[in-house]
């Protein structure tokens, strides 16, 4: 493991490491101000749209990048928790250098550092975000097209759905206090975090919405950041480092899919996201990009506020782009990997490792001695379909069987000309 000059110096590394980061806030110098969308669709809908002039300010480093570099030269990067920091600390510093580079061709360079882009794949994979996001985006057109799934009513108001959202998280965080605020300027519908979760206020919400959200922000993003924070010993599992969120959005968009509390329309702007972030690095504009959310389905305000989530910090003419959304494909099909590998392997308490602060998929795999020494505590907050790994083999043991079936041939006419030769083919008593 280590010898105590080790883990005293790596305490030390990462108490500095958590003064730092605890003073920057990534998303908030990238908000829009709420009268650029009035003015925006009241251009629109006059025939005469306009770019958004949205003039955000870079943020100046004020000497963080000089103590994050001074941090990283510091660390034993070959030890597995100097290498945590080490990484955490050089997240932040591009963290800071895309917030100094606002505007610029820069701003994108520091993004698909922290990020990635739609275009990302492994060397032993063909897969892409871009490619997972065209065949959801082709199958569901298909779906849609035919007229046969039932609008989904949003009509619960953003105050009776926070009441109701904050019911389930009392019920849940049973030795901490979850706050839900309504914010009138989210560009999200819900964000989750360990004392709030903000909530759009104004919007209408559905039923579905609800369990999304429970399982989405709250069972994941605020669990595991509340669970991080009782890491005593490493500080750094309890902040919300820019090298995690590919893997806690990929782990919540799969408690979504494995609660059955994602629809077809939610995995559809997930999608529509990563083709419109591939679409503005190519040269569309805002305007392009607005327009494209329209016609795939979304309402107006839904199709400004998706756009701007591309465009935030960029340019609205295109080229320069917030690629943080890329996130979503690319972290399900690695988390969904993960937790197949691990089930695989014997490894289930992996998985509920997951949750015991914010890491990446190799944190979770190189501190694994640290917590099973009980150096570092396991989680509190562990949501039920990570909880018990017997419901995790099951469904995982099924989808790999089933992944096997040749769909290519197999249409519905099969099914009673199928059951009319089993009939017909029986071995009848002589």
């Amino acid at each position: 493991m280590s010898t105590d000059d080790q883990l005293t110096k790596i305490q030390e590394l990462d108490q500095a490491l958590a003064q730092i980061a605890g003073q920057i806030r990534i998303l908030q110098p990238l908000q829009w101000p709420a009268e650029a969308e009035d003015r925006f669709l009241s251009a629109y809908r006059a025939g005469k749209p306009e770019l958004p002039d949205v003039q955000l300010m870079p943020r100046s480093p004020d000497g963080e990048l000089d103590a994050l570099i001074d941090i990283q030269k510091q660390c034993d990067r070959g030890h597995p928790l100097g290498n945590l920091i080490y990484k955490t600390a050089r997240s932040y510093e591009s963290a800071v250098r895309m917030l100094a580079a606002i505007g610029t061709p820069d701003f994108t360079e520091y993004s698909a550092q922290l990020y990635g882009l739609p275009t990302d794949r492994y060397r032993t994979q063909t897969v892409t975000p871009l490619s997972a996001a065209d065949f959801f985006l082709n199958t569901t057109d298909r779906l849609l097209g035919g007229n046969q799934l039932p609008d989904l009513v949003a009509d619960i108001s953003s105050k009776d759905f926070g009441e109701r959202v904050q019911k389930k998280l009392d019920r849940f965080f049973v030795e901490d206090r979850i706050e839900v605020v309504l914010d009138p300027d989210l560009a999200s519908k819900a964000v989750g975090g360990s004392t709030r979760i903000r909530v759009r206020e104004g919007a209408l919400f559905s039923k579905l919405d609800l369990a999304q959200l429970v399982n989405h922000e709250a069972y994941v993003h605020s669990a595991t950041i509340l669970n991080g924070k009782r890491q005593k010993n490493l500080l750094c599992l309890g902040l919300g480092s820019p090298r995690t969120t590919r893997t806690q959005e990929g782990l919540a968009v799969l408690a979504e899919l494995l609660t059955m509390s994602i629809d077809v329309m939610r995995l559809r702007r997930v999608a529509l996201r990563v083709r419109a972030i591939q679409d503005a690095l190519k040269g569309a504009d805002f305007i392009d990009i607005f327009r494209g959310f329209v016609a795939a389905g979304q309402s107006e305000q839904e199709s400004f506020k998706s756009a701007q989530r591309v465009f935030r910090g960029g340019d609205v003419r295109g080229k320069v782009v917030f690629t943080k959304d890329s996130v979503y494909l690319k972290g399900l099909l690695e988390v969904h990997t993960f937790v197949k590998v691990a089930i695989r392997d014997n490894r289930p308490e992996l998985v509920r490792s997951l949750f015991a602060g914010r890491m990446t998929l190799g944190d979770v795999v190189e501190l694994a001695p640290y917590f099973e020494s009980g150096w570092l505590q396991g989680p509190a907050y562990v949501p039920p379909w990570a909880e018990d790994p017997r419901r995790l083999v099951a469904v995982l043991a099924y989808s790999a069987f089933i992944n096997e079936v040749n769909m290519s041939e197999v249409g519905l006419g099969h099914f009673p000309a199928f059951e009319e030769r089993a009939a017909t083919s029986a071995v009848r008593p002589s």
